[in-house]
């Protein structure tokens, strides 16, 4: 897609609002890196196939582990991304997140230039931050014995990096950047914060997402739970075993309809809501009143009815306890026939605080080439999560509207209502009324 030229893009002052208030949110660049592919188009094309990234470990020494396996990103280059930063100062979470956003900047048709004089917002969610670098960081003091640490690898152990080196690398003067540690909800949280940045036309612009590189301590945390799968992920499977630690980023471009529609913009999708909630009712389960709660927030926010929703991107970890308790909040809210259930942790692992902005990310996808992804590696569904998971295999299907799940431990849940984009149809009590 040709970028437009800088009279196409919004202005840097106040914009229009709509008779709410508020601008409607559309989504119209995506940057992604994966087990299963890094771009949009691989990325849509393994999703389609049914694509699973599981295999050995190769990052750090998984000796003495039951299980180890993992969802790896492989091929990466961070050298085609990264142009204007030295890639030895970035940690790899920081390098997924700086890639995914050139990626996602470039997929929207823009120039980083023409962004430059834009209020913008940078917002990427993690769990780990640069745990990985810590990790080796520590190996490798351990390894000289001398206690000395190399000031360029400390260097990149900050999380805060993770979004300030993408203002920096694309050279973004008039953004606020933030990184937001709500563990494996982190990146529903991120894409929240800049909707609401953007509809109320505080910004022009937002980047968001998550990212996150499989490390060592996480591993072993779900190790020592009982939680890693000995071969794959199984989501709503009655054999299931637990999920795959993973790694990846997922950044999304937001921008107004107008904007959009005035430079002439591909939109993948609107974004019409989300909702947040902390029950704060354990450490590791989640609440099934509490994961309902939050989907009928974003419902609300997004002004949207749960007869209206075609599918669910769940959290979908394929441990004993979250998916039963998914999939009773799921009915709880849709009713006995609930809209067809997706995991995407089946192809993609477990990225940590990038699973819910991928999420996102293949939600928007769904919606914009008429397709369910697959929840993959499924071989009987368990009788405790009736739903129609989509097994092994994608399904053409002309969606409306999906909801995207995000849970993490400490009760920290995040939902996003993703719409196919239609100019008739508006959030929040806007719906023009439909033409006779």
């Amino acid at each position: 897609m040709t970028g437009p030229g800088t009279d196409d893009l919004p202005s840097a002052g106040p914009q229009s609002h709509t008779a709410a208030g508020h601008h409607r949110v559309v989504l119209t660049g995506l940057g992604v890196l994966s087990s299963i592919g890094t771009g949009v188009e691989e990325f849509t094309r393994a999703l389609r196939a049914g694509e699973c990234g599981a295999g050995p470990i190769t990052k750090f020494d998984t000796t003495g582990f039951p299980h180890t396996l993992g969802h790896e990103v492989t091929g990466f280059d961070p050298a085609r991304w990264i142009h204007r930063t030295p890639v030895e100062q970035l940690g790899r979470a920081t390098r997924f997140a700086v890639a995914a956003a050139r990626m996602a900047v470039e997929d929207a048709g823009v120039e980083p230039e023409q962004l430059g004089a834009l209020r913008g917002m940078i917002t990427i969610g993690t769990t780990d931050g640069e745990s990985s670098e810590l990790d080796d960081l520590v190996e490798a003091a351990l390894a000289e014995g001398t206690g000395r640490t190399d000031p360029v690898a400390a260097g990149r152990l900050p999380a805060h990096r993770l979004a300030v080196a993408v203002a920096k690398e694309l050279r973004l003067s008039r953004v606020t950047p933030a990184v937001l540690g709500t563990a494996c909800a982190a990146g529903n949280y991120a894409i929240g914060d800049g909707f609401d940045a953007v509809r109320s036309g505080e910004v022009d612009f937002a980047l968001v997402g998550g990212s996150d590189a499989i490390c060592r301590r996480t591993f072993a945390g779900f190790s020592r739970l009982g939680l890693v799968s000995p071969d794959r992920c199984r989501p709503f499977d009655a054999d299931r075993e637990g999920l795959l630690t993973a790694e990846g980023a997922g950044v999304l471009v937001l921008e107004t309809l107008e904007s959009a529609l005035r430079r002439g913009a591909r939109i993948y999708a609107e974004l019409l809501g989300y909702g947040l909630n902390c029950d704060a009712h354990h450490p590791t389960a989640p609440d099934q009143a509490s994961v309902g709660r939050c989907m009928e927030l974003a419902l609300a926010d997004a002004g949207v009815k749960p007869a209206e929703v075609d599918l669910v991107s769940a959290h979908g970890t394929g441990t004993k306890t979250n998916d039963i308790t998914e999939t009773r909040a799921i009915r709880e809210v849709f009713g006995d026939t609930p809209p067809r259930v997706v995991a995407l942790k089946s192809m993609l692992g477990h990225s940590m605080g990038a699973a819910s902005a991928l999420g996102a990310a293949a939600s928007a996808l769904a919606l914009a080439h008429g397709f369910i992804p697959p929840t993959v590696n499924h071989r009987t569904t368990d009788p405790q999560c009736p739903i129609d998971c989509v097994p092994n295999e994608s399904v053409p299907a002309r969606l409306r509207v999906v909801v995207n799940n995000g849970l993490a431990f400490g009760g920290n849940n995040a939902s996003v209502v993703l719409g196919h984009f239609d100019e008739q149809f508006a959030p929040h009590g806007n719906q023009k009324e439909p033409a006779s």
